[in-house]
């Protein structure tokens, strides 16, 4: 077993490496300038975004679906992963997440737009909708798609759900010294509450949930960099400097190249904001909305607010602190960043995790049942739900590396078959984008297929 998991343990780390990171942010800036900077319609997106008004054919509000993606990208990644990144990069790494974020609006954009654009309508009537759609019927490669949702059907039980009911019951355990068993069974219990009633429950639920949880969080942060703000202008130095410097030693710390920073800060953010990915536009096709263009800007915010804002935050309340080169890396670090202010701080760590988590767990719910769905039909839904409820106990009080590591490799692998379809069908992205985003169309309602 300990050979298993240390060879998909190398597999994953090359997979999450330089090859998908190539790969990756080489298709945001290729998309980014394909598409004429979608980014510059980021306002109007952000004002889409917070209609709930039924504007056309799905199952959700845009604002659902979007908090419903948000719900499932916005989790550990944003928190412990930046801790991570600057420990290996560097100050630097937190300016190349930012990057990422920033070009990685286009790529979320172009996958929510060809959702949409190659969505069906199910026997009952429910949108489906997402990467194996797309290569399906925009590219006639079925075969690819069924690789994409059994990629997905087995990465959302290990990185959606088994892995975040961990981390919610070692932290209770750790902070509030509640047992495995008990946080384990509550947390199992408000999940098949959400999920059983299917998207429309866990849209009502994330609208609520993801607005307040960013909120305080934000916040949060805030006030611990006020009450630090004497060593900002430094702390802004070092993060830009150290970007295309790299970090020399100091303390405990290694010190990190140019080339770190890059690698652990780019990685890091592509991880957080899965832009690329394929999960979120999942969600996407769901959504009420006019055209796909409308629900392509929408979706596109998800990546702004989860890297340009959060994990941003994140970053400068890490790097503020300084502990950042005293050796301590992941959780120990953020833990140490956010203890600077007894009380307030740990709150805000300790709360912004609980709920960062469990509602990760109800955004890649939806992902993995619809996945499924594509694979065996309709009938294996209400199974795969209740077998998603079984697997948020055994995450709670189980340890279970190596399925984390298989689920690592397959959420990594989701990335090919969905990058391959984003590129082949560029010209289709840039067709749609300049029929919408002209000026005085973006009301205009898509013909009916």
């Amino acid at each position: 077993m300990a050979a298993l998991e240390q060879l998909l343990g190398g597999i994953s780390d090359f997979i999450w490496g330089w090859p998908l990171i190539v790969l990756l942010f080489g298709t945001h800036l290729f998309l980014t300038f394909r598409l004429g900077f979608p980014q510059r319609h980021l306002w109007t997106a952000i004002r889409i975004s917070f209609s709930r008004e039924k504007e056309g054919a799905g199952d959700v509000s845009q604002f659902g679906a979007l908090t419903t993606a948000l719900a499932a990208t916005i989790g550990t990644g944003n928190i412990v992963g930046v801790a991570t990144a600057v420990a290996a990069g560097g100050p630097g790494a937190v300016l190349w997440m930012w990057l990422t974020g920033v070009f990685g609006i286009a790529t979320k954009y172009s996958e929510a737009l060809l959702s949409v654009r190659f969505r069906v309508k199910d026997a009952k009537g429910a949108m489906c909708g997402g990467p194996m759609y797309v290569l399906e019927r925009g590219m006639n490669a079925k075969w690819l798609g069924v690789v994409f949702a059994a990629l997905t059907s087995v990465a959302a039980f290990g990185i959606g759900c088994m892995v975040q009911a961990n981390s919610i019951a070692s932290l209770a355990n750790e902070t509030f010294k509640v047992s495995p068993w008990i946080s384990g069974g509550l947390m199992t219990v408000l999940t098949a509450v959400v999920i059983l009633g299917g998207i429309q429950s866990i849209a009502k639920v994330c609208e609520l949930l993801v607005p307040f949880m960013a909120a305080f969080y934000i916040l949060g942060c805030t006030w611990l960099l006020v009450a630090h703000s004497a060593t900002l202008p430094e702390t802004f130095r070092l993060i830009f400097s150290t970007a295309f410097t790299g970090q020399a030693a100091f303390g405990g710390f290694l010190g990190a190249g140019m080339k770190e920073a890059i690698r652990f800060g780019v990685a890091r953010g592509l991880f957080s904001n899965e832009s690329g990915l394929g999960s979120a536009p999942i969600v996407a096709a769901a959504a009420m909305t006019k055209n796909p263009v409308r629900q392509a800007l929408v979706s596109s915010t998800g990546t702004f607010w989860d890297t340009v804002v959060v994990c941003a935050m994140t970053g400068l309340v890490v790097v503020n602190s300084g502990d950042w080169h005293a050796g301590l890396k992941g959780a120990a670090l953020t833990k140490s960043a956010f203890s600077h202010i007894p009380h307030v701080g740990p709150l805000v760590l300790t709360v912004g995790l609980l709920t960062f988590v469990f509602s990760t767990i109800l955004g890649w719910s939806y992902y993995g049942e619809k996945a499924a769905e594509y694979l065996f039909g309709p009938k294996v839904i209400l199974p795969y739900r209740w077998l998603w409820v079984v697997a948020v106990m055994v995450g709670s009080v189980a340890t279970l590396p190596v399925v984390w590591s298989f689920a690592d490799v397959a959420n990594g692998l989701m990335a090919i078959p969905n990058l391959v379809s984003l590129l082949a069908l560029s010209g289709l992205l840039a067709s749609e984008t300049k029929k919408y985003l002209t000026p005085g169309n973006l009301e205009n309602a898509a013909p009916e297929e």
